[in-house]
């Protein structure tokens, strides 16, 4: 009897099976540009991107970044943990596939209802 653990489900998603996070970020734990989930990201449409610098999950990433999209939404598309999505986005920052704009600090909100609203929407997607 085989054991097969949650991120190596068999009937999960072909591309995802048996890669464990860190290999997809090389070992990487800290992204190199400081991104929250909030931060929206778009592709520019160059930059130096080419198939030996770019991974699976890297070129993934790109394609989600089409039209601006928030990095909990392109980790959610990915299905990959929202560090791992940081440190691929922030490779494609700095060979300028992607550029990020960040939420201002005061945009965020304590009011109940809307963090409610939030973890309603995350359990939709899910």
């Amino acid at each position: 009897m085989t054991v097969v653990g949650t991120d190596e489900d068999p009937d999960g998603d072909p591309d995802l099976f048996g890669v464990r996070p860190y290999a997809v970020t090389s070992g990487r734990t800290q992204p190199s540009t400081p991104l929250d989930l909030l931060s929206l990201v778009r592709a520019t449409g160059h930059g130096m991107v080419g198939p030996d610098q770019l991974g699976i999950a890297h070129a993934q990433a790109l394609r989600l970044c089409q039209s601006p999209t928030s990095v909990a939404e392109v980790a959610a598309h990915l299905r990959r943990p929202v560090t791992v999505t940081k440190v691929l986005l922030s490779d494609l920052i700095e060979l300028g596939a992607v550029i990020a704009r960040f939420p201002p600090s005061d945009s965020y909100s304590n009011d109940p209802a809307v963090l409610e609203a939030v973890i309603d929407g995350l359990r939709r997607i899910f």
